[in-house]
């Protein structure tokens, strides 16, 4: 049931005061809130569960057709809904009970992946129907993400908003580091219909996490206009601040160029360095310990100001990764590479997510994240769709480089022009 007091008492019944303010505590102070604690233990459960399926399928996908270019097709699949269904997610976020909206997308997410699990297990998997499950899977995404990221903010005190923001990356991130190698690991022993089933059983811990937090109750006007009306309202309050188009704008860039270096992984592995699921979950946990590297780092320093310029020189890091990546024959070598690149893409993506929210009221959270969101998922599964194409047509090598030179570029450009993206902060 949610809380009836308001939004700040139920904030302060869940957090434990009195907690030294000293470097250590500030990069895990979101961490003192009890319902903040409960959806990240949840969270991070099932989306350990989620990198493990992420292995096992783009390892699935690879080997059963040898094609790059279908491998992007599955990252499109499986994040494109985000570009179909985000916009009304963030209206029903505004509108509806979060704790309902996301509990339904965990029950939805788990079944499709046991699904998937008992299709494998009984050697009747298709590629189609792991498309149809991936677009299906994406879609629940889709509606549930904006109440998600929505929601975080209301159970921390707005000083410790943009930590909450940091530490849910570190708990991604973690999950990324964890994830391949439990799915390395299961892959070898028990095949791909492990890695689903226990990813489908993941969603579990969430689910209960959503069910014993005390959640701040939604504005009470919240469904006085219609969907479409409070969808415009979106759109305009975006408009009419200049730092969110800014970062919509880079946040679009930065997934649509830099994250087909994740999704590319089974490529990189296979053709470069002859490596299987294994070597593929050391690649992919390299880069999940550099992101949460990089997440600890943000969360210590989500107190400072200037987070725009921290952001576009970590965006410039992140495009120089890329290119070096591309060029790497070497295995030592990429493992620094990609370490350095995921402790750079999570600073990104970590800052500019807590300038929006820092930059939006509650009222209209939902709306506005879902329009960051719809940029910054957006640009993934057009990324990883584009990038598997050139890595088809051309290479691996080729897809990187140019991704890599064109970010720079975009990141050289707001630098050099001295953007301020902490304008509009209130």
């Amino acid at each position: 049931m949610s809380s009836s007091l308001p939004q700040e008492e139920t904030v302060e019944a869940n957090a434990q005061v009195g907690i030294p303010r000293g470097r250590f505590q500030r990069t895990f102070s979101a961490l003192r809130y009890r319902d903040f604690r409960l959806l990240w233990f949840g969270a991070f459960a099932s989306t350990t569960g989620t990198f493990m399926q992420t292995l096992a399928q783009g390892w699935l996908v690879y080997t059963m057709t040898g094609s790059a270019l279908l491998l992007g097709v599955d990252g499109f699949l499986a994040t494109g809904p985000m570009l179909l269904f985000s916009l009304f997610g963030g209206v029903i976020a505004d509108r509806l009970e979060r704790r309902k909206i996301m509990l339904l997308s965990q029950v939805l997410q788990g079944s499709f992946a046991l699904i998937l699990a008992a299709l494998i297990y009984f050697h009747t998997v298709k590629i189609w129907h792991i498309f149809i499950l991936s677009f299906l899977t994406g879609s629940a995404q889709s509606i549930s993400g904006p109440a998600y990221a929505s929601l975080l903010p209301l159970l921390v005190k707005r000083d410790d908003m943009a930590n909450a923001v940091a530490m849910n990356s570190m708990q991604f991130n973690l999950a990324r580091v964890i994830g391949p190698a439990l799915g390395g690991v299961v892959f070898g022993l028990w095949g791909a219909t492990a890695c689903f089933g226990i990813n489908g059983l993941s969603f579990i811990f969430v689910i209960i996490a959503l069910s014993i937090i005390r959640m701040p109750p939604v504005h009470a006007d919240a469904t006085s206009t219609s969907m479409m009306a409070q969808m415009k309202e979106g759109f305009a309050f975006v408009a009419s601040k200049r730092s969110l188009l800014l970062l919509t704008f880079l946040s679009f860039a930065g997934t649509f160029l830099g994250m087909p270096l994740f999704t590319m992984m089974p490529v990189v592995a296979k053709s470069i360095f002859n490596l299987g699921p294994q070597g593929l979950s050391l690649l992919q946990a390299d880069y999940g310990v550099g992101s949460v590297v990089g997440a600890l780092f943000v969360a210590g320093s989500s107190y400072a100001a200037k987070k725009g310029r921290l952001a576009l020189a970590l965006q410039l890091v992140f495009a120089a990764t890329l290119v070096a990546f591309g060029f790497s024959r070497h295995l030592g070598a990429s493992l620094v590479i990609a370490f350095i690149a995921g402790s750079a893409i999570v600073g990104v993506i970590s800052l500019y997510s807590s300038l929006v929210q820092l930059s939006t009221s509650d009222a209209m959270r939902g709306r506005v994240m879902s329009i960051f969101m719809l940029a910054f998922r957006g640009g993934m599964p057009l990324g990883s769709l584009m990038a598997g194409f050139v890595a088809q047509r051309w290479s691996i090598t080729t897809a990187l480089e140019v991704n890599g030179i064109a970010l720079a570029v975009v990141a050289l450009a707001f630098i050099v022009k001295g953007t301020d993206l902490d304008a509009g902060l209130g």
